[in-house]
């Protein structure tokens, strides 16, 4: 796959220096290698191959067949033109800074063909060019000659450093004329040449102290290029013992991994003159920039210590000069060579070049998944690596060149297993101990529409309820794929079919989407029992794959069906059927049978009967189960003629639905008896109703007649009360100077009461009537004595608890001197009262004139001052005319009660006979009493 021959020189020019760029493309020593050569120094872009030509491709197809360049090393140094096809500089190249003092400078990168998965090496020579010019350490050298110093004496001087190579390095020196000193160029330990001044004449430090001399060191290159250093030569004193090494080259070998601070090499000089010409001094000659940081020399002692840390993939061997002098200005020089040995100090690195983000689960054994570079720095058996992946993954690792791996599938994939793999790579070299790294890669497997929908189950039941609502979801078929995205998306649709002479799509329907199956019509159970159909399913794959599941559609049935009755079939005109049973019937003769049928199945059809009316309770018994009328006794004379039955049917769904149907049951031996008997009960049925009608008339007659003269009666007691009103205002006497405030109204009928109780409260609603009176007078009760203790009954006064509340209401309540009784609180009839409230007031003539009469002489007697309201006993301050023929035993039980404002009293009757039930407070300032009355 190499080019052709050589291409011949060419000229660059740039400052006038001619620069020969060899492109050598050599055949290939192993398959796959290809090789070129470029001068040094060429700019980024520059040409360096026709990658495209050498691997016989078209420049148009390095792009589609993913054709790239990577470098082994860190840097990338070379790029590829996709369009020209052309192996391009990417970095500027200097093989000083590359190769240093190798003799053949390559560097090395991969071409990778993605697209068949195929990569070649090309190896790229960088040939060396002039363009470093000799140059000396310092530019200024000092030497120390003794002026005793014999003719012919050789002096070392620094030599020039050239990194060039061949004729481009160091070729000569040369030194300005001078009398006393000449240039003597010697070969050493190695092919450099070391410049030596020589002296040729005797010195006299007296006649010339110090000698400047020029020296130049030039190159072969073309344009020559040249470096100069200036000598001054100091002539001392005689001094004529010079230190020497006690060996001309120290090698040492050290570990990469050494502290910094280590001494890793002693150098020894000894000077056999004395005092300051036998002091040693050590310092460093021919070093470089790299080893003069790295190294650290003790001028006093020769240790040679580490001033960084060393890395061996940086630099294995150190070489550097160490010079002797001692105060006369003698010297001597030895060579140090320092090797680093290799530590495993390195781990592998890993990189992924190509990977795919997924693989087919079809792909067959073998596949390329990805490309890896395995590398490590470190050399020998510490950078010898091995690769591995884990067991259980169906993948294996390939090793194309050498460092490069694949890898490839070595097993069938299905993703219906596993969806992804995260494949770890381990690199592990041999080192002691051995170092890893580990890198995973994911590996997604890509869907392939192999597997087909399936249902959880060939063949499913289900059941629905009849009477359903319209496009109601009856049944949802699910089908699972076990593939993915479209692969997985599964439609549904319903197989063709008839029912009943429809089509199978007018009474059902599938959604695509869901699966879910709709009942298009109300379904009766009555008309279909069942439906049986089949649901289809199919993914979205190319091609698509598909399953079907037959589905038995079970109609359940409900009650919607009423019992109908057959017999007694309901007439038409509104009457009922007449069924006959003789007289002599005895108990247990079946009249008739009511036969009744349900349209609904199962329990829904199950039928009771309940005789639901009969005109003559007990005389019928009916069936419950077999709806059959018997007699459930012996028919006597007593017994109607004539009965009616009303029959009712239930079935025993939820809820129940019933019928009812209604018969008669006449009783006679043949029909023409039973039509003379229905005419003979024709006329006293006639004359009953008649009578009705007239005691209706009379109640209504009486009962307008009542009420004409209660409204009478109560206008009359209206004029009354306004009469007693008059003569009680203008009464004089003792009347006379009576305030307002000490009558209390009834009505409109005032009595006087005595100064001393200041309020009376009749409260309304009590059974019990309580009288209080305020401060100063004592609180008390009236209660009338029971029978049996006297002659007469009389009135005693009771002790009643009050509580403080209470109390400090009577103190501080006022009398009203204007107050009039409301409407609930104002005698009256019956009628204007709740009844069951305590006691009504009189509804006649005579119970009302009496109680006028008793306040009337009651208000008299006050009057007179002769009586107060404890006055006689038994008579509640009347005179004794009442005596025992008028006293409150003989009064009528009012139990309507008045309310006084300014007391919290009430006037309390506690004979107890009339009470029968306590009566609740009818507003007003009452209070109850805190103790029983006393009998």
């Amino acid at each position: 796959m190499a080019s052709s021959g050589a291409q011949g020189l060419r000229r660059c020019s740039g400052r006038a220096v001619l620069c020969c760029v060899v492109l050598a493309v050599c055949g290939a020593a192993a398959a796959g290698q290809i090789r070129y050569s470029i001068p040094e120094e060429m700019q980024n872009g520059s040409f360096v191959g026709n990658i495209a030509q050498d691997l016989g491709l078209e420049a148009k197809e390095l792009s589609e067949r993913g054709v790239r360049v990577i470098s082994r090393g860190r840097t990338q140094y070379f790029a590829l033109n996709v369009k020209s096809g052309h192996l391009i500089t990417a970095e500027r190249l200097d093989r000083e800074q590359l190769c240093g003092r190798a003799e053949k400078c390559l560097l090395n990168c991969e071409v990778i063909v993605q697209h068949d998965m195929k990569m070649y090496g090309v190896e790229v020579e960088i040939v060396d060019i002039n363009d470093n010019a000799p140059s000396f350490q310092t530019g200024e050298m000092e030497l120390k000659v003794s002026e005793l110093t014999v003719v012919g004496t050789k002096f070392p001087l620094h030599e020039a450093h050239d990194p060039d190579l061949g004729l481009n390095s160091l070729q000569k020196y040369q030194l300005q004329n001078d009398k006393h000193f000449s240039l003597d160029l010697k070969t050493r330990l190695d092919v450099f040449k070391r410049p030596e001044l020589v002296l040729e004449k005797p010195l006299d430090r007296e006649e010339q102290a110090a000698h400047d001399l020029i020296l130049t060191a030039t190159d072969g290159g073309d344009p020559v290029r040249s470096g100069t250093a200036r000598i001054h030569v100091v002539v001392l004193d005689a001094n004529d013992n010079a230190p020497v090494f006690s060996q001309p080259l120290y090698r040492v070998s050290v570990r990469e991994n050494v502290p910094v601070g280590t001494t890793v090499a002693t150098v020894k000089a000894m000077d056999l003159d004395e005092g300051v010409n036998g002091e040693v001094i050590y310092t460093f000659q021919k070093i470089t920039e790299l080893v003069s940081r790295i190294f650290h020399l003790d001028s006093g002692t020769g240790d040679i210590t580490t001033a960084e840390k060393l890395d061996f993939e940086e630099a294995s061997l150190y070489e550097m000069e160490v010079q002797a002098h001692d105060g006369g200005g003698l010297f001597d020089r030895s060579k140090v060579v320092i090797s680093v040995s290799d530590v495993n100090d390195n781990a592998p690195d890993i990189r992924i070049t190509s990977l795919l983000t997924s693989v087919p689960e079809d792909s067959p054994p073998g596949t390329v998944i990805s490309l890896l570079i395995v590398q490590d720095q470190d050399s020998g058996e510490n950078g010898a690596v091995t690769c591995t992946i884990p067991d259980h993954v169906p993948f294996r690792l390939q090793k194309s060149l050498d460092t490069y791996y694949t890898l490839v599938t070595a097993r069938d994939l299905d993703r219906e297993q596993v969806a992804d793999y995260n494949v770890t790579v381990t690199a592990r070299d041999r080192g002691a101990p051995p170092l890893w790294s580990a890198t995973t890669i994911a590996v997604q497997v890509s869907d392939v529409n192999d597997n087909a929908p399936a249902f959880s189950q060939a063949a499913y039941s289900v059941w629905v309820s009849e009477n359903n609502a319209r496009g109601a979801s009856v049944f949802c078929a699910r089908a699972a794929d076990a593939d993915w995205g479209d692969n997985a998306r599964v439609t549904y649709w319903l197989a063709e079919g008839e029912l009943q002479g429809a089509p199978l799509s007018s009474w059902l329907s599938v959604q695509a989407e869901s699966g879910a199956v709709h009942a298009l019509r109300a379904l009766d159970y009555e008309q279909v029992r069942e439906i049986r159909f089949a649901v289809e399913a199919r993914d979205g794959g190319s091609p698509p794959l598909r399953s079907s599941a037959s589905v038995t559609l079970l109609v359940l049935d409900q009650n919607d069906n009423r019992p109908e009755i057959l017999y007694p079939a309901a007439p038409r005109d509104g009457s009922t059927g007449v069924e006959l049973a003789p007289r002599s019937a005895e108990p247990g003769y079946l009249v008739t049978k009511v036969v009744a049928v349900d349209a609904d199945a199962g329990q829904n059809a199950w039928l009771s009967y309940e005789l639901l009316k009969a005109s003559e309770p007990g005389l019928f018994a009916l069936g419950v189960h077999t709806g059959e009328i018997r007699t459930a006794r012996a028919l006597g004379d007593r017994d109607a003629l004539k009965h009616r039955l009303v029959v009712g049917v239930r079935d025993n769904g939820q809820p129940p639905l019933s019928a009812s149907v209604t018969l008669t049951v006449a009783v006679a031996d043949s029909i023409p008896e039973l039509l003379a008997d229905l005419g003979s009960l024709a006329a006293p049925a006639a004359e009953a109703q008649a009578s009705l009608t007239l005691y209706l008339v009379v109640a209504v007659a009486a009962v307008s007649c009542l009420f004409l003269a209660f409204l009478i009666v109560l206008l009359g007691l209206r004029l009354r009360r306004w009469r007693q009103a008059q003569l009680l205002g203008s009464a004089g006497g003792a009347l006379a100077g009576v305030p307002v405030s000490h009558f209390a109204g009834i009505d409109g009928v005032r009595a006087f009461l005595h100064s001393y109780s200041q309020d009376v409260s009749l409260t309304a609603g009590s059974r019990k009537s309580q009288w209080s009176f305020g401060p100063p007078s004592s609180a008390g009760t009236l209660a009338l004595a029971p029978a049996g203790q006297g002659k007469e009954p009389s009135l005693v006064v009771e002790d009643l608890k009050v509580c403080e509340a209470d109390q400090s209401a009577l103190q501080q309540a006022q009398p009203n001197t204007d107050w009039r009784f409301s409407q609930a609180q104002r005698p009256g009839t019956s009628g204007s009262q709740n009844g069951e409230e305590g006691g009504a007031w009189p509804n006649n003539q005579f119970d009302t004139e009496m109680l006028q009469a008793m306040i009337m002489a009651s208000a008299n007697e006050a009057a007179d001052g002769n009586s107060t309201l404890g006055g006689g006993t038994g008579t509640m301050g009347l005179s004794a005319r009442y005596g025992p023929q008028f006293t409150l035993q003989h009064v009528p039980d009012y139990r309507q009660n008045v309310y006084i404002p300014g007391s919290t009293a009430t006037l309390s009757n506690s004979s107890g006979k009339r009470d029968a039930k306590s009566s609740g407070s009818s507003g007003g300032n009452k209070k109850k009493s805190g103790k029983k009355e006393k009998k």
